[in-house]
């Protein structure tokens, strides 16, 4: 059936983080992304020697390259004739570059993907403030850019989650599973941060129905873990705990020796905060602790997580469609004044667009992507 559309958009911008290619690129990097922070040059050093640990490329760009590809062969399926479009954040393509493409190219109006499943400052208002700074530097002409709703509790993105953990549960044997500690992990954000936002319990909540999912797997269990990783900023500012290393030092030291599977929930994609900080650090500590650990791909091109996008695209752009979602929370539709700043919903600050920016909050964070 063809699609009825209102025809108000001419394209997708897929918006992400962005991340160096080859070892030169890695310090004009970290420089964009701590652009404007008071972090320690030292502390900027100690990141790019992660970098360097893979020869400098972070695997973000070509995830998106990936995800683009998918996302194009996905829509031709299904007969939506809308180009896709890619602008980064911190590295090429940058988000000012891509909309001065798209002003050429006759763009006028545009649905972006975020490439964050989840609300806060830096997965979705820093977003927002990017964009809104890459039309300025545009200027007259520059595509107006309508984001996209988070995603957290929609089908597609729990449905692909969760695929990838029974793959990764199935790694186990049939009574390991039934005894395995399931544990989800997403960056770790300032609690100032947290505080302001809905990434907390967006978390929860999606962790939740990926574990009912999955149950089945586990001897009926549904019970988790969430944790947090990819921590920065002084020891003296409170950010969302357990890290993920400390909580597995606690495990064992309660006697635990079940085998740990990890599910990163917080990533859409396999970037150098998964390889560094999981398949580094975490995978060496449980081999020190003599812990079997599994590690569950993020959703990355997973055909439901493709189709998701495209979902969300038609429920924006088609005469009366539904907004898919799992949860009593319901769809965090982009409508609402809370979600225009992408801050919490009872917070005063939500109502207008110049929501706090948390200067103090994102300070120290250095994000690896």
């Amino acid at each position: 059936m063809p699609l009825v559309s209102t025809m108000t958009h001419q394209a997708i911008l897929i918006v992400s983080f962005g991340g160096p290619e080859q070892r030169p690129d890695v310090i004009p990097f970290l420089e964009n992304v701590l652009r404007g922070k008071d972090v320690p040059r030292e502390r900027m050093l100690a990141v790019a020697e992660h970098y360097y640990h893979f020869d400098g490329k972070s695997p973000i760009n070509e995830q998106n390259r990936n995800l683009i590809a998918a996302l194009k062969k996905e829509l031709a399926e299904h007969h939506i004739e809308l180009p896709v479009y890619w602008g980064n954040r911190n590295w090429h393509p940058l988000l000012a570059d891509t909309l001065e493409q798209m002003k050429k190219d006759g763009v006028k109006k545009a649905l972006a993907f975020f490439t964050s499943a989840f609300s806060s400052y830096s997965g979705c208002r820093q977003y927002r403030e990017n964009i809104a700074a890459a039309r300025e530097a545009v200027g007259e002409g520059a595509p107006v850019v309508d984001k996209l709703r988070v995603f957290f509790n929609h089908p597609g993105f729990v449905e692909a989650v969760a695929d990838h953990t029974v793959g990764g549960l199935r790694q186990l044997s049939e009574e390991e599973r039934g005894r395995a500690k399931l544990v989800f992990t997403a960056h770790s954000i300032p609690l100032s941060m947290a505080q302001s936002s809905q990434y907390q319990p967006q978390l929860e909540e999606a962790s939740r129905l990926v574990a009912e999912s999955v149950a089945v797997e586990r001897d009926g269990r549904s019970d988790f873990d969430l944790v947090y990783q990819s921590r920065s900023g002084p020891p003296t500012q409170p950010w969302l705990e357990p890290d993920i290393l400390d909580f597995l030092r606690e495990y064992k030291r309660g006697d635990g020796n079940d085998p740990v599977v990890i599910v990163p929930i917080g990533f859409v994609s396999d970037h150098m905060e998964i390889l560094y900080d999981l398949d580094t650090e975490a995978k060496d500590l449980c081999a020190e602790l003599g812990l079997r650990m599994v590690r569950v791909p993020c959703a990355g091109t997973h055909p439901r997580f493709v189709s998701m996008i495209r979902e969300l695209i038609v429920e924006r752009i088609a005469v009366d469609k539904a907004s898919l979602n799992l949860a009593a929370s319901g769809p965090w539709l982009e409508s609402s004044a809370a979600n225009v700043s992408c801050t919490h919903p009872t917070s005063p600050k939500s109502m207008s667009h110049g929501a706090s920016r948390h200067p103090r909050a994102v300070k120290f964070q250095v994000a690896m992507r």
